[in-house]
């Protein structure tokens, strides 16, 4: 490393006391958070890399490693694989290198050529990766983090084909304020004249430090921001232009290596889920045997030790005032950090939640509010849902806990904003009502098949009476979902085991996180024949906060499973 080469007193500016404790600083927070999640605690490397981005001022570095971390789940950009496909090739296309020198100052220089990418065949997710992948490899280069980015936005000889305004936005906000490199400029070169409207949305989206930094520059005039020594011949300077030499030499050192950019994401490398077996696993078996020791007190103790621990993240837009009436319980909110995101009006109280080795297996939201139910549908047509699970009645007690959202008869047919939704057909059982929906986009003229699930016996802040009944209806549920993922496949890019289905009761914490406690324990005994309901509660608020609401909702997803276990003969009769 070209790091260890140099004596502390001339890599920083700083004394080698003061980054030593900045950097212990850093690691005893960010290693909190590893540690709650399950994951591998962050190396002092990687640590430096994000106090150099952020002159070694801790408390910026550690909101630019979650800014980062949440940008690049956003996305879905996990774990980067470059020697396979469509990676590798967007890598090898020429579209985004990292030139052979620096300028005066000793900052590596990333070149993106516009007229390289045509949107109607490769798609966003792909180039995020590359430039993920290729900006992250450049800035392991001491150089570089000391001495900072430049990045040319190369619009010569592009034209309205080859831009897509959505990907610029993405470009510049993780240039901006999410990637562990500090950004001394982004030249947009010879951009046309149809760009200047894009240009100007694309600058409102800049903090005005940014702003200054970000111009449009002409070619003739490019010469006045970098020499020529450092610039392209086809950008009118004296640089040979090889753009696969740098990045096939990156590919080949890869190769074999347990990438450090998975480190940074906050998620174990061997799945996208943070829903994977850990350390402490029980079998059924030892599940019993803790019951038997702890007893029910013993169970509630442990609950009110998770209830206890403040959740991970911020609240700050589920708290903003013109959000506030979108939440059906003032003291229930999402997190900043996983929650759902409208393309238009943006907020709804509903997080994204990992399944059992499954990224983004649930959607958990409060019972739709009158005001939401176009919010509502929206979200289900947007994140291409399938299946909805509801664990509540419409009214309870008196109160009324959920509404109607969906019409209730068969067929009836509703219009809730831009989604209209015709109800096919309700088929009743013993304890739930399966109700099959097809949802008409106006604005697109498509159609879509959604099953709504409601089970009817669970009552609020309590556990159903029947566990056994839940757990079939789990089943069904599940069997739907497989059917679905199934028939939408041809459309479906992300995760091999389907799409995220919604699961609400009436705040979306307390019966929603019991039934997706279960189905997370309950996939991992089928899988590995091992559980951990504690370890999986934790994680599971730590993106939907407060799921399970109370002592007797955890106590029950211990003996549902034991009664489940004992039905399928997975218990031996004297540990029943």
């Amino acid at each position: 490393s070209q790091t260890m080469n140099l004596p502390r007193h001339k890599m920083y500016p700083h004394s080698t006391l003061f980054l030593s404790q900045a950097t212990k600083q850093f690691l005893e927070e960010i290693n909190k958070w590893t540690s709650q999640h399950g994951v591998s605690p962050l190396s002092w490397d990687v640590a430096v890399k994000f106090l150099m981005a952020r002159k070694f001022d801790v408390l910026r570095a550690i909101e630019l490693f979650h800014s980062y971390r949440e940008t690049r789940l956003r996305e879905g950009i996990v774990k980067l694989q470059p020697h396979e496909e469509p990676l590798r090739s967007e890598l090898l296309s020429g579209k985004f290198t990292v030139l052979g020198v620096r300028d005066p100052s000793g900052a590596s220089i990333a070149l993106y050529t516009a007229k390289l990418h045509h949107p109607s065949k490769t798609g966003n997710h792909v180039v995020l990766q590359a430039l993920f992948y290729l900006l992250d490899r450049a800035v392991e280069n001491f150089e570089t983090q000391r001495n900072g980015l430049v990045f040319i936005y190369d619009m010569a000889g592009s034209n309205y084909t080859n831009f897509e305004l959505d990907l610029s936005k993405k470009i510049l906000n993780l240039l901006k304020g999410a990637f562990p490199a500090r950004l001394k400029k982004v030249l947009i070169v010879g951009a046309p004249v149809w760009f200047r409207v894009p240009y100007n949305l694309l600058s409102l989206l800049l903090k005005e430090k940014l702003r200054e930094r970000v111009q449009m520059v002409k070619m003739a005039d490019l010469r006045e921001h970098l020499p020529r020594d450092c610039l392209p011949e086809h950008l009118g300077g004296c640089l040979p232009l090889d753009m696969h030499s740098w990045n096939l030499q990156l590919l080949s050192e890869q190769n074999g290596r347990v990438d450090p950019v998975d480190e940074l994401v906050g998620i174990p490398l061997e799945n996208t889920s943070i829903h994977i077996p850990g350390p402490e696993v029980m079998s059924l078996a030892e599940l019993m045997a803790h019951l038997n020791r702890a007893q029910r007190s013993g169970i509630y103790l442990e609950y009110e030790e998770l209830r206890r621990e403040q959740p991970p993240g911020t609240f700050t837009c589920a708290l903003a005032a013109h959000n506030q009436e979108r939440n059906r319980y003032g003291d229930v909110l999402c997190l900043d950090q996983t929650r759902v995101r409208l393309k238009r009006s943006d907020y709804i109280n509903a997080s994204f939640m990992d399944g059992y080795k499954q990224k983004n297996a649930y959607i958990g939201t409060q019972g739709p509010l009158e005001k939401t139910y176009g919010d509502f549908w929206r979200m289900v047509w947007e994140q291409s849902v399938l299946v909805i699970v509801m664990t509540t009645r419409t009214d309870e007690g008196g109160r009324r806990k959920c509404g109607q959202y969906w019409p209730k008869e068969e067929g009836g047919q509703e219009v809730y904003g831009h989604i209209a939704v015709v109800n096919h057909r309700v088929d009743k059982h013993a304890h739930y009502n399966q109700t099959t929906l097809e949802l008409h986009n106006t604005e697109t003229f498509e159609q879509r098949q959604v099953t709504h699930f409601q089970f009817l016996s669970w009552p609020d802040y309590g556990v159903p009476s029947s566990a056994l009944s839940l757990i079939d209806f789990l089943g069904a549920v599940k069997h739907q979902q497989q059917w679905a993922a199934q028939a939408f496949s041809s459309q479906w890019r992300g995760h091999p085991l389907g799409l995220p289905m919604v699961v609400h009761c009436s705040a979306g914490i307390g019966r929603t996180g019991t039934f997706c406690a279960l189905d997370i324990c309950l996939s991992q005994l089928q899988d590995v024949g091992t559980l951990n309901i504690c370890q999986t509660v934790r994680r599971m608020r730590a993106q939907r906060a407060f799921s399970i609401q109370t002592p007797e909702q955890y106590y029950f997803c211990h003996t549902a499973i034991l009664e489940h276990a004992q039905r399928q003969g997975l218990l031996s009769a004297n540990q029943g």
